[in-house]
């Protein structure tokens, strides 16, 4: 190679390294933490709810959000770019009757969980995809619905039938 040629590559190769370090890239072996994923996810523990098998057996408990009125109902976890397995919100309505949720501007997927008043699941949307439009019915009238990461129903065995106890903070 002749003299041109190397300066260039030298030259382009100082100009990579000082970028990288500029950008914090080169720190000993440390790696810069990606924006935002050190962050808590933005959902508020209201309280505590707790799975249980219909036995009566406990399976897992979530700290929740809760959703009580019209408007905390609308906006629901839309905008929410993540959350943890042990987090999740719990939307009360005032009337026990059929329920259907969709995904408008919700950024992560979720297990939709229809709950009777008597706190019994009478129905589970399994991993309801981010943005859809498409209503995901309760089939059977419902007062609370619990929305948790996709495949927690799956992983921890939920179905009809189980039950769940909340209490607020």
């Amino acid at each position: 190679m002749n003299k041109r040629v190397l300066s260039i590559i030298a030259t382009l190769l100082v100009a990579v390294f000082v970028i990288l370090w500029q950008a914090g890239l080169l720190n000993s072996g440390k790696t810069k933490p990606k924006p935002g994923l050190t962050e808590a996810p933005k959902i508020d523990k209201e309280g505590e709810l707790t799975f249980f098998k219909a036995d009566g057996s406990p399976v897992k408990k979530i700290e929740i959000e809760i959703a009580d009125t019209e408007a905390e109902r609308q906006a629901g976890l839309m905008n929410v770019p993540w959350m943890e397995e042990t987090q999740g919100m719990l939307f009360i309505f005032p009337v026990e009757e059929r329920q259907a949720f969709w995904m408008k501007n919700t950024i992560i997927p979720l297990d939709i969980i229809y709950v009777n008043a008597n706190m019994e699941i009478v129905s589970v949307a399994k991993n309801a995809q981010p943005f859809s439009e498409r209503s995901l019915p309760s089939g059977r009238p419902a007062k609370y619905v619990i929305e948790v990461i996709a495949g927690f129903t799956d992983k921890f065995g939920l179905t009809n039938g189980d039950k769940c106890e909340w209490s607020a903070l």
